[in-house]
């Protein structure tokens, strides 16, 4: 789970009991968002992730659910707005909002509710409802995960107003992703955060049908405001590990997932090479090499740019994440194509290659000597430590991958795989030398980079940091993300990210490796429509908000 792409989450358990419909005629419609939305098809899909056990519990807001966990509660409960985190570019596609009209500072948004619009139990969702959304995220901050601002909320009519304490301009995407919930139902929870949901409604083209063991159905919402979907039902099952879920993919017992299949051509694809597919787009988050800043070798920037010269980032694509993860290419460290548009014009063109003789010459002219095939520093050879935890194969693959990166320029390096709860704790108070790392991503570079290396971030040695755990602390570069959120124009924000990418690339505060796609696995012996390079309309992974617009999208194969 470390690597699929973020989602809403929250600390919150939600009780209302609520009656499911189910079944439902094929016949084929169209609806507004474009595409055929149905047809005849008997077949249920059949939806699994290796999350392991979970228990009745569909509170859309919690992560630990299991609504969260295997994806359905996005089914269920919709978002104003489908943002595609993987084609950051792109407008997103009004949903159960017609709109989100911004303010030149971004500090406010005005919301426009979509007419039409039923919940599952026959009653019409307004702006009310959406209001009464986000004020139990400001009442409750255990349910606002998305850590937005809030000022101030009013309603009126079709149109929702929110205000925000400062420029909201790179988190536009997480006001699109909100979701909704009946105020009529809602409102009756005694405590929004403790009391459990097991029979949720809300708006999606699916409803909830049963729990049985580690088995969920969903019947097909006959009432869905969004037209008639393809398949008549949804069964999610909780596998308990990667290896039963990728058995049960193999067999068909699964038509969609995300799990990492080390070899997946070999391993999933050719067991039916006509149906079985894997789509793993790139946003803009990529794979860290988290270095020291502030510590040990890696607070030599020497070091850092000798280590960026040397790996062999279509090795840490090929070998360690079976191709899954693309390597990058821009020396910015922007994933491509989802980035192009935004590197500087004095990095257009560049990219990374493996030079072994430049970055020894970077290293000699810092000061460093060789004894032999050794890297000397102050009569000792310089020795590295990586880690990541263990069990996490295609991080310590990649790790022992750099190590001999590393090796070929005579630094002693060694890999320690540390328990999950030993290496956080080790990155987040700066004990360690390196590790690989995700970042944030988003519809900006912006989160990308704020997550590696923003010094708001900064914290000491010793003290807890959430990000910026590699410790950079330039004052220019904490003046530029500044700029970047307070900028008033497009200019503006360029201005300021061009000066970003020159901090990433001549102060190296940490290393790209790879960049960190939202992947899928998923069969068209059934349902034919889901997201391919050729249209790449949605995240592809079962468990994000986009997962009604896929669901509507799908039609029975031919």
């Amino acid at each position: 789970m470390r690597k699929i792409g973020p989602a809403v989450v929250g600390a919150a358990a939600l009780a209302l009991v609520v009656a499911g419909c189910g079944g439902g005629d094929g016949d084929t419609k169209s609806n507004d968002k474009g595409g055929s939305t149905g047809g005849v098809a008997t077949q249920p899909l059949d939806i699994g992730m290796p999350n392991g056990p979970v228990t009745n519990n569909s509170n859309p807001f919690l992560n630990t659910s299991a609504g969260a966990a295997l994806g359905y509660r996005f089914a269920i409960y919709e978002p104003l707005m489908q943002y595609n985190d993987t084609a950051p570019a792109d407008p997103a596609v009004p949903w159960l909002a017609k709109s989100i009209d911004w303010n030149a500072d971004y500090t406010e948004a005005t919301i426009t509710a979509r007419d039409g619009v039923k919940f599952s139990d026959g009653t019409p969702m307004t702006a009310e409802d959406i209001a009464y959304s986000i004020q139990l995220r400001i009442d409750n901050a255990a349910l606002n995960s998305e850590g937005l601002p809030y000022k101030s909320l009013t309603q009126d009519g079709d149109k929702v107003v929110v205000t925000f304490e400062g420029s909201q301009f790179v988190n536009q995407a997480k006001v699109d992703s909100l979701f909704v919930v009946p105020k009529h139902l809602w409102e009756k929870i005694k405590d929004p955060t403790t009391d459990l949901v097991q029979t949720p409604v809300g708006t999606g083209p699916y409803v909830f049908k049963s729990f049985s063991g580690q088995t969920i159905t969903l019947d097909k919402n006959t009432s869905y405001w969004g037209g008639d979907v393809a398949a008549p039902s949804l069964r999610y099952t909780a596998y308990k590990g990667n290896d039963p879920q990728i058995t049960a993919l193999q067999t068909g017992e699964s038509q969609w997932s995300w799990v990492f299949i080390a070899d997946y051509e070999n391993v999933y694809v050719n067991k039916d090479a006509e149906n079985n597919k894997v789509y793993s787009p790139a946003g803009l988050g990529i794979d860290q090499l988290v270095m020291n800043n502030e510590k040990g070798p890696f607070s030599d920037i020497a070091l850092r740019k000798a280590t960026n010269m040397v790996l062999d980032r279509e090795k840490a694509s090929t070998i360690a994440e079976s191709g899954l993860f693309p390597a990058l290419k821009s020396i910015t460290g922007f994933p491509t194509p989802a980035g192009e548009s935004f590197i500087a014009d004095a990095y257009k063109g560049q990219e990374y290659k493996v030079d072994v003789d430049g970055a020894k010459k970077v290293l000699t002219d810092a000061g460093y000597t060789y004894d032999g095939d050794k890297l000397m520093k102050d009569g000792k050879q310089v020795a590295v430590t990586l880690q990541d935890p263990t069990g996490w194969n295609d991080y310590i693959t990649s790790l022992q991958l750099i190590a001999t990166s590393l090796k070929s320029i005579g630094v002693d390096a060694k890999v320690e795989t540390p328990t999950v709860d030993a290496w956080t704790q080790n990155l987040n108070v700066g004990d360690f030398d390196a590790a690989l790392r995700w970042t944030d991503g988003g519809a900006t570079p912006y989160q990308m980079y704020s997550s590696m290396f923003d010094p708001k971030y900064y914290q000491p040695l010793g003290k807890t940091a959430a990000n910026d755990l590699g410790r950079y602390n330039d004052p220019d570069a904490k003046k530029q993300f500044e700029n970047y959120i307070n900028a008033k124009d497009d200019a503006g924000r360029k201005t300021a990210l061009d000066a970003l990418q020159k901090h990433w690339v001549e102060d190296v505060p940490a290393i790209g490796v790879d960049a960190r796609p939202s992947a899928a696995e998923y069969s068209t012996k059934y349902y034919e429509g889901w997201p391919t390079a050729d249209d790449a309309y949605a995240d592809p992974q079962p468990t994000n908000i986009n997962v009604s617009l896929v669901l509507t999208k799908l039609k029975p194969a031919s």
